[in-house]
């Protein structure tokens, strides 16, 4: 794991999404749920884009590709998938606790109606442009994506946010009003 792939592990997505917000940039996913299991995943992006079969024939199971292509990472664990339309297998996947990102589930197969178009091109997902090496975070509350370029000016925002959340938190515990904690910081941490 890189180090900013580690960095971004010790936060949540609200705090990264906070800070493209600060930055001016754009990432956060609206709409994505976590379907399969608790866990959060900070770390890399691999793309794979599908698409509608619509005459197309493929001998190949989907995702094939990028299950070849990073078969390393698999063995040292692959920290989920995040889907831009319905997953299926859940229960599989809860069995596995392997993380599923998803619009939403189903039980349909793909064959004949789905197939891979591209390894490692870029993709949309939600309004957002995802290249492979880009960063992601997703968690219960949302999916965030940083483009490489972008990653250690907004990681460094995060944890700015996150190290002035907490001690809003400690005011709190220590007896503060939070309309005197929440006035006197959060609305101004977040300013340009």
């Amino acid at each position: 794991m890189d180090q900013y792939s580690e960095r971004l592990s010790r936060m949540d997505s609200c705090a990264v999404s906070d800070a493209l917000d600060k930055l001016g940039l754009s990432g956060s996913v609206t709409g994505i749920l976590r379907v399969s299991t608790d866990r959060r995943i900070a770390g890399r992006v691999l793309t794979v884009k599908l698409d509608r079969a619509e005459g197309r024939n493929s001998t190949r199971h989907l995702c094939t590709a990028a299950i070849e292509a990073t078969i390393a990472a698999k063995m040292r664990g692959v920290a989920g998938a995040i889907i831009e339309g319905p997953a299926r297998d859940i229960d599989e996947s809860r069995q596995l606790d392997f993380p599923v990102f998803a619009r939403t589930i189903t039980g349909r197969t793909a064959r004949g109606r789905i197939v891979e178009v591209s390894t490692g091109a870029p993709v949309v997902v939600g309004d957002v442009i995802v290249n492979s090496g880009d960063y992601v975070i997703a968690d219960g509350s949302s999916v965030v994506f940083v483009a490489q370029a972008d990653i250690g000016r907004v990681v460094d925002a995060a944890e700015l946010i996150v190290r002035r959340e907490s001690l809003m938190a400690q005011a709190l515990r220590d007896g503060k009003r939070a309309s005197e904690v929440m006035g006197a910081n959060y609305e101004h941490m977040l300013k340009k």
